[in-house]
């Protein structure tokens, strides 16, 4: 496992982090405690140093489940959690009070009930669940944010950004208040590039990178007849023809790089490590093989130019 800094924060966090939204079961079909907590011993075991949960994933249940794994593990391992809105609305618009998303007291309150969760002292890196820029000047979180600091509750602070919306944090950014971001970043969304990534350097935050698959769609397993269990948020992420969309797209990756199937979601995990603006990309493993697939993939060496121009001619313009 190799390892990188989180921006200014002096963390050095793997590479490959853990997603632990899958875990939680909100909007995820099929999550079983026993195999959840088997994934996450083998991807500590492995070198996996970073895992992001969330309050929201599951009322508190996948922070439970990876509060057991990090207690129980004889290495260091970095927890991440978010703060959910606290009416509740996702994504973030402009315009959105934050007195009524993220107040000083919601962030407190919230940040004590994920510690009783986790069973810890202390959150590595507390963030918000979504975000817009008008809230930069705004609200009383800010104070909340440094008191948690103050009191060794949260050591760092960051905020995870609305879908394929990266210009939405630039103001944020700029302004120093944050230590990560989190965004959406693969082959088929390179949105990031544009300007988050370079602003993301300049200022000293650290990326963390979501969905380097596109919930599934790289990894080759999405075919025009796949079908989801009832309840399963992919049956509307995967509406329509997108389905279709996502086969053909992928098919066209495999012959541009001269690979087969199997081997695509090496390449779309390698291909969000090409860029030195992240610190690592967290993948959902839900499955020991999932968690083998991925840091198998890591033991590959980095992508080529020849490669990386390819993949750059399959970005998908998606809307935010």
């Amino acid at each position: 496992m190799r390892y990188r800094r989180l921006g200014r924060s002096g963390l050095e966090v793997s590479e490959l982090g853990y997603g632990a939204w899958g875990i939680g079961a909100t909007g995820w079909v099929g999550a079983d405690d026993d195999a959840s907590r088997a994934a996450l011993a083998q991807a500590i075991g492995a070198g996996v140093n970073f895992i992001d949960t969330a309050l929201a994933y599951g009322d508190g249940h996948s922070e439970t489940l990876v509060g057991e794994a990090v207690r129980a593990a004889a290495e260091t391992v970095y927890v991440a959690t978010k703060i959910p809105p606290q009416n509740r609305k996702w994504p973030a618009e402009r315009g959105d009070p934050v007195a009524a998303m993220f107040s000083a007291a919601w962030v407190t309150e919230a940040t004590e009930t994920s510690l009783r969760n986790l069973g810890l002292e202390s959150i590595d890196v507390q963030q918000f669940h979504t975000w817009t820029d008008d809230w930069v000047e705004q609200g009383d979180w800010a104070d909340a944010v440094a008191a948690l600091k103050q009191a060794g509750k949260i050591r760092f602070f960051g905020v995870s950004i609305r879908n394929h919306d990266p210009a939405s944090v630039l103001r944020l950014v700029e302004s120093d208040l944050i230590d990560t971001v989190q965004v959406i970043y693969n082959i088929f969304d390179q949105s990031p590039e544009d300007e988050l990534f370079t602003a993301a350097l300049e200022h000293g935050v650290g990326i963390i990178v979501r969905v380097p698959f596109d919930e599934g769609g790289l990894t080759g397993r999405i075919r025009p007849d796949t079908s989801f269990p009832d309840g399963d948020f992919r049956n509307g992420y995967f509406a329509g023809d997108r389905k279709r969309e996502t086969y053909e797209r992928v098919q066209a990756i495999v012959a541009d790089l001269g690979i087969t199937e199997d081997e695509i979601a090496s390449a779309a995990l390698r291909f969000c490590l090409s860029q030195p603006a992240v610190s690592t990309v967290i993948a959902g493993m839900r499955a020991l093989e999932n968690v083998r697939r991925n840091v198998d993939a890591l033991e590959q060496p980095p992508l080529g130019q020849e490669q990386l121009a390819a993949l750059r001619r399959h970005r998908w313009n998606l809307p935010a």
